[in-house]
């Protein structure tokens, strides 16, 4: 076997080839979605990915004697990020290999030297090259076809990671909700408390007033989330740019937002689930790819959302807030009878009052991942990641 480093257009090629020599040559795999090619790609363009800025990254493509592809692997540091936990870390990640313990050390081996050799004391994958709610995690069940933007994986992979030494540093959920199921009467009780107080009002996105409702989502995960680990705060460019992002396929009336004296305080922002339509263009969103993109998405239309982000400011948390958001959200899309399921991703193990909140509305857990993490010294004190009180 032969590892390669990817430096040009030819690697490239390979990087994204090996996903498909994966999981539809050898394992054929019916429950595989090729990711668009360009999201893969653009992760690791300086000029796409901001944090190039402060971080760095490197790849590697794994052959047979024959040229015949066997798997990859991406390093990673985000010197932003690297000093938030007990260790230094870096991160490993777009990990796809054959059912082969040589092959997946192989491509672990690379990673972790070239961590070290940076001067980090520890590993996690696998994960992004960025934000948390894009390829991040490990799916250990559930093994249904990806929502879009989702790792996606065999359960062989466990093993491989396991064998190879990495420990278990958090878990996240995704839960499925049925849209025209009532909202459990319990999540009324404080949510009506919200509904009687004019100081509190909700409302979902509009198109025209796109820049008010970016700034409205970088103030509330400013404040939710720049606490945690790996959260940094949003900028006013990097919160427009993310709705200029979601802008083409975002359906106004599942983006919704809670104010109190107009102030932002809390979000839950939905999108149609895109591999819904993503699945047919076998990752290329060329001219065809678009037009093909454009029917499956305006026309036929995903019957199922996503959930991509959920946040309540900590001062409102607990008085019922989350409850009456999603109730303000189920007035207006229950009547629409366009979608029949809500995917509400990324809900990690550390975030207790979350998955209480999430549970309460009779969501059925559908999937779940695991994020490791490999100290390099092995006789150091393993630490979980830190639980949000």
């Amino acid at each position: 076997m032969q590892l390669t480093e990817v430096k040009d257009a030819k690697g490239d090629r390979e990087f994204l080839e090996a996903a498909v020599a994966v999981h539809r040559g050898y394992n054929k795999d019916p429950n595989f979605i090729r990711p668009l090619d360009n999201d893969i790609l653009n992760t690791f363009n300086p000029k796409k990915n901001k944090r190039f800025r402060h971080g760095r990254a490197i790849r590697w493509v794994l052959k047979d004697e024959e040229g015949k592809l066997l798997g990859r692997i991406a390093a990673f540091i985000d010197d932003k990020t690297k000093n938030s936990s007990q260790y230094i870390a870096g991160g490993c990640g777009f990990f796809e290999c054959i059912n082969n313990q040589e092959a997946a050390n192989l491509l672990f081996d690379a990673a972790k030297r070239w961590n070290q050799a940076n001067g980090m004391e520890a590993m996690d994958g696998p994960i992004n090259f960025g934000e948390r709610h894009q390829w991040w995690g490990l799916q250990i069940s559930g093994f249904a076809p990806p929502t879009f933007q989702m790792n996606y994986n065999p359960p062989y992979y466990i093993g491989l990671f396991e064998n190879y030494g990495f420990r278990e540093y958090f878990q996240q959920y995704v839960y499925n909700y049925e849209v025209d199921k009532p909202v459990p009467e319990k999540f009324y009780d404080k949510a009506r408390r919200i509904e009687r107080n004019p100081e509190y009002s909700f409302r979902h996105f509009e198109m025209k007033k796109m820049e008010q409702y970016a700034e409205d989502i970088r103030s509330v995960y400013n404040e939710a989330w720049v606490r945690h680990q790996h959260h940094k705060g949003l900028t006013k460019e990097m919160a427009l740019s993310m709705v200029k992002q979601m802008k083409p396929v975002m359906d106004e009336k599942i983006v919704w937002f809670g104010y109190y004296k107009e102030k932002p305080v809390a979000f839950f922002i939905m999108l149609p689930e895109l591999n819904q339509a993503v699945k047919h263009l076998n990752g290329k969103l060329n001219w065809l790819g678009k037009l093909k993109f454009l029917y499956y998405l305006k026309i036929k239309h995903p019957d199922r959302m996503t959930g991509m982000l959920f946040g309540v400011t900590p001062e409102h948390q607990g008085k019922g807030l989350e409850g009456a958001i999603v109730i303000a959200a189920a007035k207006v899309v229950q009547p629409l009878h366009r979608y029949k399921n809500l995917e509400m991703n990324w809900i990690g193990d550390f975030n207790p009052k979350m998955i209480s909140v999430v549970e309460s509305l009779g969501t059925i857990k559908l999937k779940q991942y695991r994020t490791y993490r490999l100290l390099f010294d092995s006789s150091k004190p393993f630490f979980k990641h830190t639980i949000i009180d």
